[in-house]
């Protein structure tokens, strides 16, 4: 028997587009809730419903662990989580039904549930926690078990409902020392089921870690319902520290750094850099970064010294002014530059890109599929601009929200506002961003055999081929899209 039974709502088997790319991580931000519970002396379980099939696995769970609370404690740390996908609110709702049923007390940590008290009380939550979790769901916790004397009322960041009202306490103050806390609990998942998975999708296995809390920035779409604009990071020396311990306990063959934005603190980089070498700590590594940073302080050139081997920047759009009216403070040419440099030391690189924010026209559109023409990423991650409770898109759209408010799964790509164009048009351009990369990447592997022909091998035969596919296979969406494109929401013409 535990005192806590954590688990959380996101199921790699409920998104189809993230399970055929099979790249599962286990769920950072609950497993730093059980290290922290455990560091409390409250004991844990934790159930991964990331590579499980249905929700009703956690039956046979609670019937063994036999928990007085139940702790639904989404990973924060996962930009899926963040997306609020209906298929996976469903699935609380029905973790809730299951804990409810066998006489558990509910709490809930999510960003959907901090915007949606009303729905999960509904279905059975008894907590939501709003805000940063750990001290809040330990405080809970002592309290639930009857070892501390505080009530409900007197713990930050908690929302319940009493005498039909739902009532919020205040809200809870961030951690600033980040290197206070645990390392994540990571005996408590399955790193072997993990390891499986991706040697055998992938060839190599790869874990994640986080090196900092929040972000600073103001890009009006991205919704910040945990740290608001605070910023803090843990130090270069606490990071290396857990990779020493991932090597010896886990031996990932490559690490996801998964932070908004990965060394943001001037000097962090260089510090990071010198730490993991001097420690022989380094793991290969990939991670999110801005474009305007990585032209600062000889960051890309202690990346990869510290053993990074591709950067994910958000471009967003090849387009100046949707860069500006999304606020995200980076320009195009640094875009070019920090793509430039990054190839120039051997990094690979990724876009990030969103199609549909307001007031995007065709010419937009054009110049963000020139921009990749033009830098070559090496990989590339498609969106249409999603609105967010909290954030100043949101506000700015939420009149022409109608019932459906969230995707069901990432791979929806619904427009649930008024855009320039269709949903089937923003569907059409994503396939058709898709196949144009593939073929410009095609015709730069193709110039590279020709100049040596021993570069030619069953995988640079398979890529040509499916790139014959899509030059194909382009024409016939070219015109699907042109046909799309003549039917323009009539709101958003100037």
């Amino acid at each position: 028997m535990v005192e806590v039974l954590l688990t959380h709502s996101y199921f790699l088997h409920f998104d189809p587009k993230e399970y055929r790319a099979m790249m599962p991580y286990p769920p950072l931000g609950t497993m730093y809730a059980a290290s922290y519970l455990r560091q409390r002396g409250i004991s844990v379980a934790l159930h991964d419903v990331m590579l499980s099939d249905r929700e009703e696995e956690i039956v046979s769970v609670l019937q063994r662990q036999r928990p007085p609370i139940v702790a639904i404690y989404d990973d924060g740390f996962n930009y899926l989580s963040k997306m609020c996908l209906s298929r996976m609110r469903e699935a609380a709702f029905k973790l809730t039904d299951l804990a409810k049923r066998h006489g558990c007390t509910v709490v809930i940590f999510s960003s959907d549930a901090t915007d949606h008290l009303e729905q999960y009380f509904a279905h059975g939550a008894d907590y939501v926690i709003c805000g940063e979790a750990e001290v809040t769901l330990a405080e809970l916790a002592d309290s639930l078990l009857g070892r501390s004397k505080q009530s409900a009322d007197d713990i930050d960041g908690l929302a319940f409902v009493r005498n039909g009202e739902v009532l919020r306490t205040a809200r809870r103050k961030v951690l600033e020392s980040l290197d206070a806390l645990p390392f994540p609990a990571w005996d408590l998942v399955d790193l072997e089921m993990y390891r499986r998975v991706w040697k055998k999708r992938h060839g190599y296995f790869s874990l994640n870690v986080v090196t900092t809390r929040g972000c600073p920035f103001h890009c009006n779409w991205c919704a910040k319902p945990i740290y608001g604009q605070v910023y803090h990071s843990r130090s270069p020396q606490n990071v290396v520290e857990e990779m020493q311990y991932l090597k010896q306990f886990a031996w990932p063959d490559h690490i996801w750094f998964a932070d908004d934005i990965f060394g943001l603190k001037p000097g962090w980089v260089a510090a990071f850099d010198e730490s993991v070498n001097s420690k022989n700590a380094k793991i290969p590594f990939k991670c999110l970064s801005r474009v305007d940073l990585l032209l600062q302080e000889e960051n890309i050139r202690h990346l990869k010294n510290a053993g990074c081997q591709s950067v994910w920047v958000g471009a967003e759009s090849g387009s100046q002014k949707i860069l500006d009216v999304m606020e995200k403070g980076t320009t195009v040419e640094q875009i070019y530059e920090a793509t430039n440099l990054l190839h120039r030391d051997g990094l690979r690189v990724g876009f990030f890109l969103q199609y549909g924010y307001p007031g995007e026209a065709r010419e937009d559109i054009e110049k963000t599929l020139h921009m990749v023409k033009d830098c070559r990423p090496d990989e590339i991650g498609i969106s249409v601009s999603y609105p967010l409770p909290g954030t100043k898109f949101y506000e700015s759209v939420k009149q022409e929200l109608e019932r459906k408010q969230n995707w069901v799964d990432s791979g929806d790509l619904d427009m649930m506002f008024r855009g320039t164009y269709s949903s089937d048009f923003y569907r059409a351009l994503h396939k058709l961003t898709h196949k144009k990369f593939r073929i410009w990447q095609a015709n730069d592997l193709l110039k590279k055999i020709l100049a040596r022909p021993t570069a030619l091998n069953r995988s640079t035969v398979s890529r040509l081929l499916k790139s014959a596919y899509h030059l194909m296979t382009l024409p016939a969406l070219e015109s699907k899209l042109e046909g799309l494109a003549e039917h323009i929401n009539p709101a958003t013409r100037s």
